[in-house]
């Protein structure tokens, strides 16, 4: 059975692409369009990892990191944000909050895969 990673952003053409990376190297993939139907999806099924944005309506990605970590199905799940965003501060913040990893968009499908790899395993 492959290994499920929930990838959370509210841009249709940033999640297809890395659901489309992640999917062609052999991971499952669950789809979110912000923070809170990320929580939801989560709540559903288990995962192997968690790829988030930072900026989303309705719960950003450190408010979803933060209230994922509250629930005990997110133990041992990685989370990598993949923003925009570089801010050292709001990197500080992330990785209080649970985060294990940040990546810059525009990402690399090779660089992408080999966190992916490190962090959840192929």
């Amino acid at each position: 059975m492959s290994k499920t990673i929930l990838v959370v952003d509210d841009s249709p053409s940033v999640r297809r692409m890395v659901s489309m990376t992640l999917r062609d190297a052999g991971y499952g993939v669950v789809e979110a369009q912000d923070g809170q139907d990320a929580l939801e999806k989560a709540a559903a099924s288990p995962l192997a990892g968690v790829i988030t944005d930072q900026n989303m309506p309705r719960l950003d990605g450190l408010g979803f990191i933060k209230a994922f970590r509250a629930m005990p199905a997110s133990r041992g799940v990685p989370v990598v944000v993949l923003s925009t965003e570089s801010e050292e501060g709001l990197k500080a913040q992330a990785r209080a909050a649970g985060a294990v990893g940040w990546m810059r968009k525009p990402f690399e499908q090779a660089q992408l895969l080999a966190v992916v790899r490190k962090v959840v395993g192929a």
